[in-house]
C-alpha cells in the first residue's frame, strides 16, 4: 500500500513538473516575438505608449516566471520531503518530527525565492531592502514575537529530545497525558480523560516536565497498611506474589513490598512495581489494590484503622462472605468424596476448613505447584485450564458443590491444572492436617476414599476400556500413596 501511494505521488509530481516546465519553455519562445508585436502595435499610434506597453508586458512575464518557478520548487521540495521523511525514514519514526520538516522546507523556500527573484530582477538587492527597513523590521519582530519564541523553543526541544511521541509526560501546571504530536508551534498531549491539551513550546520550555518513556520500564508505588498484630514477613510474601500475577505488571523485575513506616495506627507498606505499558497505570493501580484486599481477606490480615476511632466489635464489611460452621458442614456433607465420613467426622472437617475468597481472574491453584490441600466451591464458578505445547486449554467449568485438588490433599502430588476464578468465588480449603487425625482414628476410611478418588480420576481420563486387573492395581497405588503421605502404619 505504501509503495502504491508513493508511485501515485511520483506520477502526479512528474505530470505537474512537466506542465510547469513546458510553460516556462513556451514563455521563452513566445516572450520575444510578443514583445516585438506589442511594441510595433503601439508604436504606430504613439512612441511613448509603445514603450510603456512593452515594459508592462515584460513585468507580467517576469512575475509569471517567478510564480511558475516557485510552484516548481514547492512541488520538488514537497516530493523530496515526503520521500525522505515519510518513506525512507519510516512513517513511525519518532526521531524525525514535523518540526524539522517545516524548518527544512521554509529554509529552502526562502533561498529559492531569493535566487529566482534575483534572476528576474538582478538590479534589486532584497537583502539590502530588508536590512535597511528598520521600521518594517521592528513591526515584524513585534508581530512575530510569540511565533518566533515558539519556533526557537521548538528547535531547542527537538535538539534535546527530552520526550518522544507515545511517552507519558506530566507538567505541573498543565496536566498529564500521552504525547501525540510535536510541531513548530507546540506539543499536543492526550490526557487520561481523553481531552487534547496543546501547550506552546515557549511555555513548555519554562516548565518542569516529568517524562515516562514508552520503551522504558517505569515504576509505580501503591500504599496500604495493616495492624501491628499481623506478621510483616507473611504480609510481604503474600502481597508480592499477588502483585506479580496482575496484568500489565512487568515480569522482568520482581515487585518490591516493604515496610514504609511504623505508623500511629499500624504498619505502613509500599508496593513498588514496574509496568509494561505506563499509560495504563491508573487501571493497574486499581487492580493491585483490589487484589491486595482479597489476599488480606483470605489470610486474615486486617487493615489498620485510625486510633481515634473506637471499635466496640468487629463487623464484617458489606459484601464480605461470612460462613457459619453449620453452612460449611452442609456443604461438605454433599461432597461425594466425603461420603464415607460420619457426621461427627464431617463436623470436625468443617470446623478445620478455611473459607477463602478469590477475585475474578485470580488463580486459586497453578499447574505444577505443590499442594497439600483440596478445595470445595462454596459460591461462584471456576475454570480448569492446562498448558499444552505452550498454549492454554480450558478443560471444564466447576460450580457450587464441585471440588478439585483432592490428589494434592491425599497424596501430595503437584497440581495437574491451573484453576482460575471466573467471578468472585468463595472456596473451602481443607488441608492434610485437618484430615490426618480422622484417618488415625478411622483407618478404614483410607480404602474408601482411595476407591472414590480412583473412580473420579478414571472418569476424567475416560478409561472405560481399562481391564479389571489394571483398576485394582491403580486403586492399590492410590491407597499406598495416601498411607505414605499421611504416615499411616499398616
Amino acid at each position: 500500500m505504501e509503495t502504491s501511494k508513493l508511485r501515485n505521488k511520483f506520477v502526479f509530481f512528474i505530470i505537474f513538473a512537466g506542465i510547469i516546465t513546458l510553460l516556462l519553455v513556451i514563455f521563452e519562445f513566445v516572450e520575444p516575438p510578443l514583445k516585438d508585436y506589442v511594441s510595433t502595435l503601439f508604436g504606430t499610434t504613439g512612441g511613448q505608449m509603445g514603450v510603456t506597453a512593452a515594459i508592462l508586458l515584460d513585468q507580467v512575464f517576469r512575475i509569471l516566471k517567478i510564480v511558475l518557478w516557485m510552484s516548481l520548487i514547492v512541488s520538488i521540495i514537497r516530493f523530496i520531503n515526503q520521500l525522505i521523511f515519510s518513506h525512507a525514514l519510516g512513517s513511525n519514526s519518532y526521531e524525525i518530527s514535523s518540526l524539522l520538516r517545516n524548518v527544512f522546507s521554509i529554509i529552502l523556500y526562502i533561498v529559492s525565492f531569493f535566487v529566482i527573484f534575483n534572476s528576474q530582477y538582478p538590479g534589486v538587492d532584497l537583502a539590502a531592502l530588508f536590512t535597511t527597513s528598520t521600521i518594517l523590521g521592528v513591526i515584524i519582530g513585534l508581530a512575530l514575537q510569540d511565533t518566533l519564541g515558539n519556533l526557537f523553543s521548538g528547535l531547542a526541544i527537538q535538539a534535546d529530545q527530552p520526550f518522544q511521541i507515545g511517552d507519558v509526560i506530566r507538567i505541573a501546571a498543565q496536566g498529564e497525558g500521552v504525547v501525540e504530536n510535536v510541531s513548530w508551534r507546540g506539543v499536543q498531549i492526550r490526557t487520561f480523560q481523553n481531552k487534547l491539551v496543546v501547550i506552546s513550546n515557549s511555555v513548555l520550555g519554562k516548565e518542569v516536565v516529568e517524562v515516562a518513556p514508552r520503551d522504558n520500564l517505569n515504576a509505580r508505588i501503591v500504599f496500604f497498611n495493616t495492624l501491628y498484630a499481623n506478621s510483616p514477613a507473611k504480609t510481604i510474601q503474600i502481597v508480592r506474589e499477588v502483585v506479580r500475577q496482575v496484568e500489565n505488571v512487568s515480569q522482568k523485575i520482581r515487585p518490591v513490598v516493604r515496610v514504609r513506616n511504623l505508623g500511629d495506627n499500624g504498619l505502613d507498606y509500599e508496593v513498588k512495581y514496574w509496568l509494561d505499558d505506563y499509560s495504563k497505570y491508573n487501571d493497574t493501580d486499581a487492580l493491585i489494590r483490589q487484589r491486595i484486599w482479597y489476599a488480606c481477606q483470605r489470610e486474615n490480615i486486617e487493615f489498620a484503622y485510625p486510633t481515634r476511632t473506637l471499635h466496640i466489635e468487629t463487623k464484617p464489611q458489606e459484601g464480605v462472605f461470612v460462613e457459619t460452621s453449620n453452612d460449611i458442614f452442609e456443604r461438605l456433607s454433599s461432597v461425594p468424596i466425603f461420603a464415607p465420613l460420619s457426621d461427627e467426622e464431617t463436623q470436625k472437617l468443617a470446623e478445620a476448613a478455611l473459607a477463602r475468597v478469590f477475585a475474578p481472574g485470580e488463580a486459586i491453584v497453578r499447574q505444577g505447584q505443590k499442594g497439600k490441600s483440596m478445595f470445595v466451591i462454596h459460591r461462584g464458578t471456576v475454570d480448569v485450564q492446562i498448558k499444552e505445547a505452550g498454549a492454554t486449554k480450558s478443560l471444564r467449568k466447576l460450580r457450587e458443590g464441585d471440588f478439585f485438588g483432592e490428589m494434592g490433599l491425599l497424596t501430595g502430588e503437584p497440581r495437574t491444572a491451573t484453576v482460575l476464578a471466573e467471578e468472585e468465588t468463595e472456596v473451602l480449603e481443607i488441608n492434610n492436617l485437618c484430615l490426618k487425625p480422622i484417618f488415625e482414628e478411622n483407618p478404614e476410611l483410607v480404602a474408601a476414599l482411595s476407591q472414590i478418588v480412583e473412580e473420579r480420576r478414571m472418569g476424567f481420563e475416560k478409561l472405560e476400556t481399562e481391564t479389571e486387573e489394571r483398576k485394582i492395581k491403580n486403586k492399590a497405588s492410590v491407597f499406598n500413596s495416601i498411607k505414605k503421605f499421611f504416615g499411616l502404619n499398616d
